[in-house]
């Protein structure tokens, strides 16, 4: 087995394939939001590509998806105990990249908080 390719490293940049799960990252982290108001918060994301990459972190364990038995249908996004330490591993990738001249996407860094 190729030890370069089976480290944590690796494992959390495989986790973040994607364009926009970094984002989905950063506005989790700030609140548990519902699919609309998440797609509100990311501007350019389609209805289809983040449902793709919800299901893809639920399947990762990084978001954790809650149904209220309502009328019509609640459904929550909240990070999981795992999605929420990437996303501190996520802040400390934007400091670095901040400190040698490359800005971070996000327009406020307390997204990542």
């Amino acid at each position: 087995m190729d030890k370069t390719a089976d480290n944590g490293f690796a494992a959390a940049v495989r986790m973040t394939e994607g364009k926009w799960k970094i984002d989905i990252l950063c506005r989790l982290g700030t609140a548990s939001r519902r699919f609309g108001r998440l797609r509100q918060s990311i501007p350019g994301i389609s209805e289809k590509m983040l449902a793709q990459q919800l299901r893809e972190m639920e399947a990762d364990g990084l978001v954790d998806r809650k149904v209220y038995p309502e009328t019509p249908a609640k459904v929550v996004y909240s990070l999981t105990e795992r999605g929420a330490a990437l996303n501190a591993a996520a802040d400390s990738l934007c400091r670095w990249g901040a400190q040698f001249g490359l800005p971070c996407e996000t327009q406020n860094k307390a997204e990542y908080a």
